[in-house]
């Protein structure tokens, strides 16, 4: 198979895949061609896509290779679906979410103790919406349920892996150059 061909396999084969395609899934999909030829035709991929100004872009996100629009057309987009604005979360929810992204593996009664709340309802809701897993049991007594974010988390918030969040030191700047821009 030659470079072109194998392009056009992957292209076909990430954009028919409902979740993001991993170069282990495409190589064991493309067997016996090279690993490191399917890792080359995927960057050339990412370039053809960028340099031609097309409306979809191939990224890397949450460990495989996905289609994407341009973020400038998402206006176009929601005209064609007339889409009903999508509901954010919660601040409430938005904070446990972070505690659990930055301090997992972590129990619902250690996010109860940052957060001074009960979040019982908030890790359900998370739950619900797939943003967070259940990832084991604690050996503390009882063996309470600890929780981690999943797959869907890095999805909805573009991210290849945890090391993509912003470090709390650049978030404690950033609140920190608001604060003094308000005063």
């Amino acid at each position: 198979m030659d470079t072109q061909q194998a392009k056009s396999i992957i292209e076909a084969l990430i954009f028919a895949a409902e979740t993001p395609l991993t170069l282990d899934t495409l190589q064991k999909i493309l067997h016996p061609y090279p690993y490191l030829e399917i890792k080359e035709s995927l960057e050339e991929l990412q370039n053809d896509y960028e340099r031609s100004g097309r409306g979809l872009k191939l990224v890397r996100i949450a460990g495989g290779y996905q289609f994407t629009t341009q973020p400038h057309l998402v206006d176009w987009i929601k005209k064609l679906f007339k889409e009903k604005e999508s509901r954010s979360l919660s601040a409430p929810a938005l904070e446990t979410l972070a505690i659990i992204a930055y301090k997992q593996p972590i129990t619902k009664a250690e996010i109860s103790t940052i957060r001074g709340v009960d979040v019982s309802g908030i890790v359900t809701s998370l739950l619900e919406k797939s943003l967070i897993q259940i990832v084991g049991r604690s050996e503390n007594p009882g063996r309470p349920l600890i929780y981690g974010t999943s797959k869907d988390f890095l999805l909805h918030f573009g991210l290849d892996d945890l090391s993509g969040l912003p470090k709390m030191e650049e978030i404690m700047e950033s609140k920190d150059g608001e604060n003094k821009t308000a005063i």
